[in-house]
C-alpha cells in the first residue's frame, strides 16, 4: 500500500511545516521545495491542498510563507493524509463497479473495511508532531532502518570532499547563509558536471541545466557529523556547521529529471585568514546518471566556487578595511 504522488508530496509538505513550527516563522515555497523534494511546479497546488484542509494558513508578502494552524501535536496523519488523498474509505465495492449493496455484496466487503478502520486508527494514533520528530532522528543517523526501506542503494551517492580557502570563517559563513547565492554556485556546478558528463557519458541522462532551490539551516551544537578529535579534523571539531538540503529540476527541454542532496558543510580554521571547508552527505544524481564521478565533478565545482566568493568577499573587506585607514 502506497500514497499517491499528491499524497506523498502533501505529506513531505506538511512534515516540512511541521519541522518549521517551533521557529514561530512561515515556510517559503522554495524552503519546501529543497528540504523536501516536492517538485517546484507543483508544490504552490501541494500547499494549497493542506490550506483547503484547514491544516494550514497562508500569508502573501515578503515576510510571508505557509505554516500550519496549529501545533502539529494535535494534527493527525490521518488529517495530513487526507488532504491528498481525499476520504480513506472504500466507496467503490473492491471487486465491482459500483458501491457496495446489501442485496449483491461482494465476499471481500467486510474485510475490506476492516482493513481500512485499520489503516485510519493507525494514521488517526499517529500525529504530525511525531512523524517529525521521527524525521529529525533520521537525519541524524538516530535511527536503525528497517528490514525492507524500499530504498534502491544504486540511486543515492555518499559524499566527502573538502577544499582550503584563503579566507576566515566569517567570510564562509556569509556565503553558506545565503540560500540565494548558494542555488546559483549549485546551479553552476551541474552545468560544469554536464560539460564533462557530456563528452564521456553521452547516452546519460543530462546534470544540467538545472534550477536549483537550496535551503540552509545551522546544525544545532554537538550535532555535527564531525567531532572533535576525528581522523581527519586536525583535532577539533568543525566551528562552523550548516545543513544544506536542495532540489534540482531540469529546466524547459533538458531531458533529466530531477536531483536531491542533503549534505553537511562544515568548515574550520587553520590559520588566520584560513579555513578549511568540507561537504559530506548524500546526494541523488539525475535518473539514469548515478556514475560517481560525475557527482564528485559538481560537488568539487560547488566547493571551489563557494572558496572563490569567500576569497573575493574576504579581499573586498580587507580593502575596505585599508581605504579607511
Amino acid at each position: 500500500m502506497t500514497l499517491s504522488k499528491r499524497g506523498d508530496y502533501v505529506v513531505r509538505s506538511a512534515l516540512s511545516l511541521a519541522r518549521a513550527w517551533p521557529a514561530g516563522e512561515p515556510r517559503k515555497i522554495r524552503e519546501v521545495v529543497a528540504e523536501m523534494g516536492v517538485p517546484q511546479t507543483f508544490a504552490s497546488q501541494i500547499l494549497a491542498d493542506l490550506v483547503r484542509a484547514g491544516l494550514a494558513t497562508s500569508k502573501s508578502g515578503k515576510d510571508g510563507g505557509y505554516r500550519l494552524s496549529r501545533d502539529p501535536a494535535a494534527i493527525s496523519l490521518v488529517e495530513v493524509v487526507e488532504a491528498g488523498e481525499g476520504p480513506l474509505r472504500a466507496e467503490r465495492c473492491a471487486l465491482g463497479d459500483g458501491p457496495c449493496r446489501w442485496d449483491a455484496v461482494c465476499p471481500l466487503h467486510e474485510t475490506w473495511r476492516a482493513a481500512t478502520d485499520a489503516l485510519r486508527e493507525v494514521l488517526g494514533s499517529t500525529s504530525l508532531s511525531q512523524l517529525a520528530a521521527r524525521d529529525a532522528a533520521l537525519e541524524q543517523g538516530g535511527v536503525t532502518a528497517p528490514p525492507d526501506p524500499h530504498r534502491n542503494p544504486g540511486t543515492n551517492l555518499s559524499v566527502d570532499d573538502r577544499v582550503v580557502v584563503d579566507a576566515g570563517l566569517d567570510a564562509v559563513d556569509a556565503g553558506v547563509g545565503d540560500d540565494e547565492l548558494l542555488s546559483g554556485l549549485i546551479a553552476r556546478a551541474y552545468d560544469e558536471a554536464e560539460a564533462v558528463r557530456s563528452s564521456v557519458l553521452p547516452s546519460g541522462s543530462p546534470w544540467g541545466p538545472m534550477k536549483v532551490a537550496v535551503r540552509s539551516r545551522p546544525v544545532e551544537p554537538g550535532r555535527s557529523g564531525e567531532r572533535a578529535g576525528a581522523p581527519g579534523s586536525g583535532g577539533g571539531g568543525p566551528v562552523l556547521a550548516r545543513r544544506l538540503s536542495w532540489e534540482a529540476s531540469g529546466l524547459r527541454g533538458a531531458r533529466g529529471c530531477g536531483s536531491h542532496a542533503d549534505v553537511e558543510l562544515s568548515a574550520r580554521g587553520l590559520a588566520p585568514g584560513r579555513t578549511e571547508v568540507r561537504l559530506t552527505g548524500r546526494i541523488r544524481p539525475p535518473e539514469g546518471s548515478s556514475e560517481e564521478r560525475i557527482a564528485q565533478v559538481a560537488l568539487r565545482s560547488f566547493l571551489r566556487q563557494l572558496a572563490r566568493v569567500a576569497e573575493e568577499r574576504a579581499g573586498a573587506i580587507s580593502a575596505g578595511a585599508g581605504r579607511s585607514r
